[in-house]
């Protein structure tokens, strides 16, 4: 059976960026998805349409059909009262490189990074951290069947061992590593 609507498939895959290997799916907890069920992003799934189990794939996402291009206007100072609860900081909070939860004014919700701590205020990315950066990915199709009506229904089950860059335990995407936005997690959209 080929990948396509309404198929369930699983995969094996190495994720590269910046020639770094940022997250390994194995064949023993392969990603589970329904194909065109929405929550991949849309250019990683038309690289697969047509294979079939067993075929290898290799293809590049330019950031463009991946998490976008970086956006100058998303990197704020924010004052740090801002991460005040019950007056105090949380230790180890605002330390750079941390992943933070955060809503704005319309009670929207982001993720941010922190990229730097002053006296006063804290500089925050809200980019996706994928940002700007092509994708390359390489594996191979574990599994492809015809998708019941149970998989409908759940439409996508990332890798059981949990996806890296989504940083959730049970294979699915939190909003605490940017999986709550609009194209968050490595694959996920």
């Amino acid at each position: 059976m080929k990948i396509g609507e309404k198929t369930f498939v699983a995969l094996s895959y190495e994720l590269t960026v910046d020639g770094q290997q940022v997250e390994k799916v194995t064949a023993d907890a392969p990603l589970q998805f329904v194909f065109g069920a929405g929550f991949l992003l849309p250019k990683f799934e038309e690289q697969l349409l047509g294979l079939e189990a067993g075929d290898p794939f290799a293809f590049r996402l330019e950031p463009a059909d991946a998490y976008g291009e970086v956006i100058e206007e998303a990197v704020v100072e924010l004052p740090k009262s801002v991460f005040m609860i019950d007056g105090k900081i949380e230790d180890g909070l605002l330390e750079i490189g941390n992943q933070l939860p955060m809503s704005d004014n319309q009670g929207n919700r982001l993720v941010g990074t922190v990229k730097a701590v002053g006296d006063e205020s804290v500089t925050m990315d809200f980019n996706h951290p994928m940002a700007g950066k092509p994708l390359q990915f390489t594996g191979t199709v574990v599994a492809v069947r015809e998708a019941t009506p149970e998989d409908m229904m759940h439409g996508q089950m990332a890798a059981s061992g949990g996806c890296s860059c989504c940083g959730g335990e049970d294979g699915a995407c939190d909003e605490h590593a940017g999986c709550g936005s609009d194209k968050g997690g490595c694959c996920c959209h």
